[in-house]
């Protein structure tokens, strides 16, 4: 059975991996997060899920940072939903567990 997480955000640029931009999952849903990573992960804390926002969906990874997680949106995901830096988003987010 996934996990399903829904929120809402907002866009930051963050000098890290490629895309730049991404959304801080809120620390509720991190911890929950955290909790089922060691099934989750496919090492260094990485969770792939799947997301959505808008009608857009893909595949991606969560990235822990400061005992939160960050959802990277893709350059196609900003350009087909029109977003940018400081754009309030809804996402949702699934993790498979195998």
């Amino acid at each position: 059975m996934p996990m399903i997480i829904e929120f809402e955000g907002e866009i930051i640029y963050w000098r890290g991996p490629a895309p730049f931009l991404f959304v801080p999952v809120p620390e509720e849903p991190s911890r929950d997060l955290k909790a089922v990573s060691p099934i989750a992960t496919y090492g260094w804390g990485v969770i792939p899920v799947h997301a959505r926002i808008g009608k857009t969906e893909w595949k991606t990874s969560l990235f822990p940072k400061d005992g939160r997680y960050l959802v990277p949106i893709r350059m196609s995901v900003q350009k087909s939903e029109n977003l940018d830096v400081g754009d309030s988003v809804v996402i949702q987010l699934e993790v498979r567990f195998q």
